[in-house]
């Protein structure tokens, strides 16, 4: 049978950290991860963009055979993945599927906080977008969110100045931002994939008793439950425990950066969209 990998795509290298937490709860399965390296980064771009964009690379992930592909990009799935799902899946092959990562974090961020006051740090896209106040409102109607955007930790993270001074300054400033929103803030979610590799910094950051929540283990528990309830969806995809990485920019460069986000070497291939 054709392999027929479940496929991961980022604007980037932040969904490697998605993937790292999928392949260690879900290690049988084959998958095939797609960084736009070249086109990005997605969070400053307009809606229209990070729809071309994001529509070309999972058209070329269902090209390659995946049955099922996951946006591990905030500013995709803020601003690509709902079109795509009612619009354009059932051109393309309605026996497929994409799903994000927006949706399993908001279906549980309830469960963490006992003020019912939450925080979330994202890009300026995802912040722009409203898409998790108006997907939390789904779940928990009560709860009150606030959001800021942190447009330096991207920049940060992929320059390698995440252990800096610099690092330190505009991770408190945003913080701080954000909990002058609200003092009764007790849960924070790193709604960005890129955010995890600043976790010790943000803890350092944060007061004491406020919960920090990054998407890789929620996601990958998502996934483990969508493929048990949809049996159609799991029985396609092929399981060698094989993996393949692909970018559309320099593979030298995104080999050096994957290994820090995936936490173990990559080798990737190019690909020219």
């Amino acid at each position: 049978m054709k392999q027929q990998p479940i496929g991961i795509f980022d604007s980037g290298y932040g969904g490697l950290t998605v993937l790292k937490e999928i392949t260690a709860a879900l290690p049988q399965y084959d998958y095939l991860y797609l960084g736009d390296n070249a086109r990005s980064p997605y969070g400053t771009r307009s809606f229209e963009t990070v729809y071309e964009y994001t529509l070309e690379c999972v058209k070329w992930l269902f090209d390659q055979g995946c049955p099922l592909v996951i946006l591990a990009c905030n500013t995709a799935s803020a601003k690509a993945l709902r079109s795509i799902q009612q619009n354009d899946l059932q051109k393309i092959d309605a026996s497929k599927r994409v799903l994000g990562v927006i949706r399993p974090t908001t279906e549980i961020i309830g469960q963490y906080t006992k003020t019912g006051h939450v925080g979330i740090l994202a890009t300026n896209g995802t912040v722009i977008s409203n898409s998790y106040p108006i997907e939390i409102e789904k779940f928990y109607p009560d709860l009150k969110v606030f959001q800021e955007a942190c447009p330096m930790w991207v920049p940060l993270v992929e320059n390698n100045e995440y252990n800096s001074p610099g690092a330190d300054y505009f991770i408190q400033k945003n913080i701080d931002n954000l909990l002058q929103q609200s003092g009764n803030i007790d849960t924070i979610l790193l709604a960005c994939t890129h955010y995890p590799l600043l976790m010790g910094k943000i803890k350092k950051a944060i007061p004491a008793g406020v919960t920090v929540l990054s998407q890789g283990e929620i996601v990958a528990a998502s996934l483990g439950e969508y493929l048990q309830n949809h049996p159609e969806m799991e029985e396609k995809c092929t399981k060698n425990g094989q993996m393949a990485f692909f970018t559309t920019d320099s593979t030298e460069d995104f080999d050096n950066h994957a290994a820090i986000f995936y936490g173990s070497p990559v080798k990737s291939q190019h690909l020219s969209l």
